[in-house]
């Protein structure tokens, strides 16, 4: 008898633009991104998102192929407003490996 598959993600499906939120453009990250160095690129992505996930977004939207995901969960700063204490969001880090020959242009 066949089981049925049962889901194994959290939260809704998500699309590939809906998954890969932004470029995470620092000074580390551009030093990474180099061939000589890891051809490795950064991404602010959705908190429920994948691995997977991540690497189907990446090929999808850039057109390259990708070797490997490194995921990374942040945590938010604490903040002081005026007499108030905050803290910022938690949000999700993805490095991106590519293949030698791919590469992502930001700008």
């Amino acid at each position: 008898m066949a089981a049925a598959k049962e889901k194994t993600t959290f939260g809704p499906t998500l699309e590939p633009h809906q998954i890969i939120l932004a470029p995470l453009v620092t000074e580390k990250g551009t030093h990474q991104s180099t061939n000589e160095h890891h051809n490795a690129y950064s991404f602010v992505v959705n908190l429920w998102a994948t691995k997977t996930q991540i690497k189907h977004a990446v090929q999808e939207l850039f057109e390259v192929r990708v070797l490997a995901v490194r995921t990374q969960l942040r945590l938010g700063k604490h903040r002081r407003y005026r007499f108030k204490k905050g803290k910022l969001s938690n949000w999700k880090k993805a490095i991106v490996k590519l293949h030698p020959d791919d590469k992502i242009e930001f700008y």
